[in-house]
């Protein structure tokens, strides 16, 4: 895989806007030295690019620019219900970016965001702080890479080093770092007990006809298979699964390289789940996505979430299930509630 500098500098990030307010943190001007001959443009607010009307996200998605803010407000979510909490009463999610360089069909971003263009908030400490004041009152489960895709920024903002060094400080804080990245940057450092890295693996098949930009299967087995020998807490997240033509074979293949290359054994846990969206970002995905067979699919609305049919879903997720079990304890594999009969009422 071509380094982060040479997938994307090149021909991205060709202009960076950078609010007044994030001139006084020392990250702004540090993340600004990595894009030489990059235009610099000041702006009032980073919504004032961002959320303007009229935008193409395929197009911006293509070339993408960057924002460079201040995070105000609140800064730390509440765990959305279509989302995993892996057993976690207290579980919460922080946005320290915006948007992805990845540039997969599926992702539920294309239906949030006006824009297809990068944010990046400045003031992590901030973030740091309101997790602090959270812990004083209950452990904090917070997963800080679903806005976006973190190990694959971290040549730019370095904020899984600075993740796992805050993570290091706090005895209630666990932390999860999600990726479909096969950068190993983040791996220069020691493994942290209560920090596991959650690894989304697909089949080449679906990799390669929605996961844009991503690294292979293979590149990414790699990875995950490295940081479970280095001693770090590596979770493999089989969620979304998306449903294409001969499925159950393309399924198959992926089991069994990552049977072949990743110790099940040293495996936290597990995670499954079917593709499931909101109703109101699926409305903006179609718009977005025309030709996509994935935002075009003939979903169940159920509860306003958009899911595959029960009959389908269930057939996917058991298949996995049952594959699973054969490696790892059932007690390891954590679904998405969609297997339930209680979201089929």
């Amino acid at each position: 895989m071509k380094s982060l500098k040479e997938d994307y500098y090149s021909r991205s990030f060709s202009h960076i806007y950078v609010e007044k307010a994030a001139w006084r943190y020392l990250r702004t001007q540090k993340i600004l030295d990595k894009f030489q001959g990059a235009k610099i443009i000041e702006i009032n607010h980073y919504k004032d690019i961002f959320c303007r009307r009229g935008q193409s996200y395929a197009l911006q998605h293509q070339t993408q620019n960057l924002l460079l803010a201040v995070k105000q407000g609140n800064l730390i979510y509440k765990g959305a219900p279509v989302c995993q909490n892996f057993g976690n009463r207290h579980f919460y999610y922080a946005s320290c970016m915006m948007n992805c360089i990845y540039d997969c069909e599926y992702c539920y971003l294309k239906g949030m965001y006006p824009s297809g263009n990068i944010v990046i908030f400045v003031n992590l400490e901030d973030i740091f702080f309101e997790t602090e004041n959270l812990l004083k009152n209950h452990p904090v489960y917070l997963c800080v890479s679903y806005d976006t895709d973190l190990p694959a920024m971290e040549e730019v903002t370095g904020y899984v080093e600075a993740w796992t060094q805050f993570a290091k400080r706090q005895e209630n804080l666990n932390l999860e770092i999600r990726t479909k990245s096969a950068n190993k940057i983040w791996m220069k450092q020691n493994p942290v007990s209560q920090v596991i890295y959650a690894f989304t693996l697909s089949p080449e098949a679906i990799i390669r006809s929605c996961e844009h930009n991503t690294p292979s299967l293979k590149q990414r087995i790699g990875c995950a298979a490295e940081a479970v020998l280095r001693g770090f807490s590596v979770r493999l997240c089989f969620d979304p699964m998306v449903y294409c033509t001969d499925w159950e074979k393309h399924y198959e293949a992926m089991l069994e390289s990552v049977f072949s290359e990743i110790d099940m054994d040293k495996i936290s846990d597990v995670s499954v789940g079917v593709f499931r969206i909101s109703q109101d970002y699926l409305k903006r995905m179609k718009k977005n996505e025309p030709y996509s067979a994935v935002a075009q699919f003939p979903y169940q609305n159920i509860g306003g979430v958009y899911q595959y049919p029960r009959e389908l879903a269930e057939r996917m997720e058991r298949f996995m299930s049952d594959r699973l079990q054969e490696k790892i304890p059932e007690e390891k594999i954590f679904f998405w509630k969609s297997i339930s009969e209680e979201n089929y009422v």
